[in-house]
C-alpha cells in the first residue's frame, strides 16, 4: 500500500529500467544502419550511419568531365553536398522511426515542464 497515494516506487524504477533498455537498443539499431543518399541522377553516391556520420562518398567516373577540371571539381561538390542532405533526410526518418515512440513513452518528448497537470493551474 501507498502513504498518501503516491507512485509505485519500484514499478517506476521497472519502468525506467525498461525505457533506458528500448533506448539502448535503439541507439544501437541506429549505429548499425546503413542509408544511402544520392544525386546527379546516381553518378554520386553518400552512405552514412543511422547517427549521420558520413561512412562513404562514391562518385561515378562519368561525373568527371576531364575537359574543364575547374567545373567539374565544383559540379561533383554540388553533387556531393546534395548526396549528403539527402541521406541526412533519410536518417532523420530512420531516427524518428526508432526513437519517437521512447519519445512519446516519455510524455510526448518533453517530460512535465509546460505540461504539467492537467485541471490544475500552475502544476
Amino acid at each position: 500500500m501507498n502513504p498518501g497515494g503516491g507512485m509505485d516506487m519500484q514499478a517506476l524504477l521497472q519502468q525506467a529500467q525498461q525505457m533506458q533498455q528500448q533506448l539502448m537498443e535503439a541507439q544501437q539499431q541506429l549505429d548499425e544502419a546503413q542509408v544511402e543518399g544520392t544525386s546527379g541522377g546516381g553518378l554520386v553516391k553518400v552512405t552514412v550511419n543511422g547517427r549521420g556520420s558520413v561512412e562513404d562518398i562514391t562518385i561515378d567516373p562519368q561525373a568527371i568531365d576531364p575537359a574543364d577540371a575547374e567545373e567539374t571539381a565544383q559540379t561533383v561538390a554540388d553533387m556531393v553536398l546534395a548526396a549528403i542532405r539527402d541521406a541526412e533526410s533519410s536518417v532523420e526518418e530512420l531516427q524518428q522511426e526508432k526513437m519517437g515512440p521512447l519519445a512519446e513513452g516519455l510524455g510526448g518528448g518533453g517530460g512535465m515542464p509546460g505540461g504539467g497537470m492537467p485541471g490544475l493551474p500552475g502544476f
